[in-house]
C-alpha cells in the first residue's frame, strides 16, 4: 500500500495527480490520473486528453488511495521509475 512517507519509492501510474506549481503557469491547476511516466515526464490524463508535463518543473500534490494528500516536488521524481524505488532520499 501507497503511504505519504514511501509515495516517491512506488508507483505512480493511476494515482490522481494535480499540479500546484510550475514554471509554467498555464500548467498549474491541471488535474486527472497518472497515465504514463518517463525519466523525464509524467502524463496525466485530464479527461480533455492526455498531457505530459516536465518532472523537473512542476509541484504535484497526489491524492493517495486513502484519501489522503501529498505534495512532492518533481526534481525528486526525475529517474526512470524502476530506478526510483533503488534511490536512496534524503530527510528534509
Amino acid at each position: 500500500m501507497v503511504t505519504a512517507k514511501d509515495l516517491v519509492r512506488h508507483e505512480l501510474i493511476g494515482l490522481a495527480v494535480e499540479v500546484v506549481g510550475s514554471t509554467n503557469k498555464s500548467q498549474v491547476g491541471i488535474k486527472g490520473n497518472v497515465t504514463d511516466e518517463s525519466r523525464q515526464t509524467l502524463t496525466i490524463d485530464t479527461g480533455k486528453g492526455e498531457k505530459s508535463f516536465a518532472k523537473d518543473s512542476c509541484l504535484f500534490r497526489f491524492t493517495l488511495p486513502t484519501g489522503e494528500k501529498v505534495r512532492v516536488n518533481g526534481k525528486v521524481l526525475v529517474a526512470r521509475p524502476e530506478d526510483r524505488i533503488k534511490k536512496r532520499l534524503r530527510k528534509w
